[in-house]
């Protein structure tokens, strides 16, 4: 039926929520006046939007200027946490990947930063199951062109999408692309295409 799958990755082969959370406070302690603890929950909430997007609605009364001189920090200092302290994937994922892959093209997109997708590879091992993968930090582009831009590089005239969040939905409608739903993930999405209460599920519908 389709001649390639596209993941997400935050609530759909992995939850970071803890670890990104962890990394910040980290950050915010030696780099800024900033005198808070983040929640790693309330933080998941917003997964799934780029990064400057993530840092308004976290620090609203944050300069531009500033903003864009603490968000290569903060990068760096999750790429090391995460790198050292991976989380795991979600039960099934490396065995479902590893049997997708012997019958499509695996891909990824998502709005991380650029660096996010090699550190899940290099936290988990599973970079030789993909094709291709293309972010928010590649292209600084909205989810949806992301997508089309990776679609057309790859050729692929019926991809389907797994994700975990109405974004992710949104994308989809606007790139023509199906989705299937990772129910089991940190968000919710209105009206799917398909739905999945855990990533193993793959190997039965696809």
């Amino acid at each position: 039926m389709y001649d390639g799958i596209i993941f997400d990755i935050d609530g759909t082969l992995w939850d970071s929520r803890k670890g990104v959370a962890e990394s910040w406070n980290m950050a915010l302690r030696d780099c800024t006046d900033y005198d808070i603890t983040l929640d790693y929950e309330k933080l998941g909430k917003l997964f799934g939007k780029p990064m400057n997007e993530i840092f308004a609605a976290v620090f609203p009364d944050m300069s531009e200027e500033r903003m864009n001189e603490l968000i290569p920090v903060f990068y760096t200092y999750e790429h090391r946490y995460l790198a050292s302290h991976p989380p795991a994937l979600y039960d099934g994922t490396e065995e479902t990947l590893r049997r997708l892959a012997k019958r499509y093209p695996l891909f990824i997109v998502t709005n991380a930063q650029k660096g996010y997708i090699e550190c899940l590879f290099e936290a988990t091992g599973i970079k030789k199951y993909f094709t291709d993968w293309l972010c928010y930090g590649d292209t600084g582009a909205q989810k949806d062109v992301t997508m089309r831009m990776l679609i057309e590089k790859n050729k692929l005239k019926k991809p389907v999408y797994v994700g975990d969040t109405q974004g992710d939905l949104d994308a989809c409608r606007k790139a023509d692309v199906p989705m299937i739903f990772a129910a089991y993930g940190l968000g919710h999405a209105e009206n799917p295409d398909v739905t999945i209460d855990a990533v193993t599920d793959l190997l039965r519908i696809l």
